[in-house]
């Protein structure tokens, strides 16, 4: 039983090899992003001319860096596919 739930708690970690305290970490640094993300978002929505570009931009920066963290050592990840 024990074996299955340190699988469980590793396995996801270890497929973007990482630790489970480096994982833990990355997610908690995006967690407090997105919450500061939501904030700038809230805002504008109130005031539009403040945070006008804030939210987007910091997501797309966070898909670049999550992208580049899940690629293999030495190969950079493709990014996002363009909407058509």
């Amino acid at each position: 039983m024990i074996e299955r739930a340190k699988t469980a708690f590793l396995a996801h970690p270890h497929a973007v090899n990482e630790s489970y305290f480096e994982h833990m970490g990355a997610a908690l640094r995006y967690s407090g992003t997105f919450a500061f993300c939501a904030f700038c978002a809230l805002v504008h929505a109130f005031l539009p001319f403040l945070f006008e570009k804030t939210a987007s931009t910091i997501v797309k920066k966070m898909v670049a860096d999550m992208n580049a963290r899940m690629a293999p050592q030495g190969q950079v990840a493709p990014g996002p596919q363009a909407a058509e």
